[in-house]
């Protein structure tokens, strides 16, 4: 008596084992004593009636091209995504040493799972490696908060993922390989402009969140994607089955899986995750009579680390990170989520050609033709796709936002759309705006982003008028296959 049973689990199907959840390997679950009592006096499980089963160790060098539903042998660990109690909600299992009990397609480290496979080729890299945990713990608490138990709100990072080494320790103990999927920790942030900031007087150090030499500190937390493929297709208007099938098609059939394992709900895709800086106390961001300042920010390395002029990109940035430090410093919060979403999630290529095109089209760089280039070049003028952009957020308890560095309606609709209230819009300041950005911005505002006050003289004759800079391009010229072979004695 007193233990929580696991039942349904996805797809109806019932399961015979129990789940048991010592409360003192983790608080992180919603107390509710309808939910659950637990006997504090049996601290020592046994096997066979702890809920937990051993773990089924596969050998490293055994390699199957894709696994079935309804083969001997295969019994994933079950996950109910969306319970609030993360030992009934199990754990995220991703590893390639339980082959059988796995309960989620893809890999760990996102795109860096190659680089994995490269250092076991090696020979730098022991397969059977498991890492040890044990002080890499949040160094900051974050939630639990109810948004965890929604998939509505909560549908592409794994809420307990920083957790793991607390939450599932009953199954570390027993010999899982199980990954944190979440990193918590803190950081001093240097740059330039906010040392421009306080040289002009716009900030100031208070010793705490800015010191007198230009570094804030801050908090962090770095995220890899877990998908819960059900609520990731809901959102995109799309069946699961269509959902599967399509990211298996345009993946080359890199994840046979997705077509047969549909008992699989959880994906870790191979791209790039998130990280959250956060300026101030993390603990006041639920409460919305403190003022949060925030920005979800898509990563542009060509602005934001070599500060290329042609976008907005990295102005913006430091414009939010300089009001979140100002936030921070009255009492309140500022945040920062940075996407790794390079070029719209066209990717960095896709954008260098598409910068090619701008410059080379007959007229020049127009505002008036910015989104068609992308569109000539990608098919599609944007795939970053917001539907799964606030889950971060909630992620945080994030429920009002007092102070929205952004102007894109995308972005704040897809906020608003899951219950986050938004006081204030602030748009970049114009005098940030760099010289060749000016045909970005322009066409972004008179496309429909979020003027304000700044830019409301913006109109045709503006979108017409509005040029960038030019490069001499040479214009593109078709040559033979055979002009490109290698002189080897050159």
């Amino acid at each position: 008596g007193g233990y929580i049973r696991k039942r349904d689990f996805e797809g109806g199907r019932k399961k015979k084992r129990k789940s048991q959840e010592p409360a003192q390997h983790c608080k992180f679950y919603f107390s509710d004593p309808k939910m659950a009592s637990v006997d504090q006096k049996n601290k020592k499980q046994k096997t066979e009636d702890d809920g937990i089963p051993l773990p089924d160790l596969s050998p490293v060098d055994f390699i199957n091209l894709t696994s079935h539903s309804d083969a001997f042998g295969v019994d994933p660990i079950p996950i109910s995504w969306g319970h609030p109690n993360p030992m009934v909600r199990g754990p995220v299992i991703c590893t390639i040493k339980h082959a059988a009990q796995r309960n989620s397609i893809g890999a760990h480290q996102g795109s860096y799972c190659v680089y994995t496979g490269l250092a076991v080729a090696a020979g730098k890299l022991n397969p059977d490696h498991v890492p040890n945990l044990k002080l890499t713990t949040p160094v900051f608490d974050i939630g639990p908060f109810p948004s965890w138990a929604d998939p509505k709100k909560i549908a592409s990072i794994d809420p307990f993922g920083h957790v793991t080494a607390d939450c599932y320790r009953s199954y570390l103990n027993k010999g899982y390989d199980i990954r944190p999927t979440i990193a918590v920790t803190k950081a001093h942030i240097d740059l330039p402009e906010t040392r421009e900031a306080m040289t002009a007087g716009r900030l100031k150090a208070d010793g705490k969140v800015l010191l007198p030499t230009g570094q804030s500190i801050v908090s962090k937390a770095a995220i890899e994607p877990v998908w819960y493929l059900p609520e990731v297709a809901r959102r995109f208007g799309c069946t699961e089955a269509v959902l599967r099938q399509s990211i298996f098609r345009m993946t080359n059939g890199m994840y046979p899986e997705l077509i047969t394992r549909p008992d699989l709900k959880i994906f870790l895709p191979p791209i790039g995750g998130l990280t959250i800086y956060i300026w101030g106390d993390p603990a006041t961001i639920p409460d919305e009579d403190i003022p949060l300042t925030c920005r979800v920010h898509d990563e542009c390395n060509g602005s934001d680390v070599f500060g290329s002029d042609i976008c907005t990109c990295r102005p913006y940035m430091t414009h939010a990170i300089e009001e979140c430090i100002k936030t921070a410093q009255a009492g309140g919060c500022g945040i920062v989520v940075y996407f790794r979403k390079e070029g719209r999630s066209l990717g960095e290529v896709t954008k260098y050609l598409v910068y090619n095109t701008r410059k080379r089209q007959e007229g020049g760089d127009s505002a008036e033709k910015y989104f068609n280039c992308t569109e000539q070049v990608a098919g599609v003028q944007d795939t970053r796709f917001q539907a799964l952009m606030p889950d971060p957020l909630h992620f945080l308890g994030v429920t009002k936002i007092h102070n929205f560095i952004s102007m894109s309606d995308m972005k704040y609709n897809a906020i608003v759309n899951t219950g986050i209230k938004i006081v204030n819009r602030i748009e970049i300041p114009p005098e940030l705006v760099p010289a060749d950005a000016q045909v970005e911005i322009t066409a972004k505002v008179f496309h429909g982003y979020n003027a304000g006050k700044s830019y409301q003289g913006v109109d045709k004759d503006s979108l017409k008028t509005t040029k960038g800079r030019e490069y001499a391009y040479d214009q593109p010229v078709e040559r033979a296959a055979g002009e490109f072979v290698v002189d080897e004695d050159k």
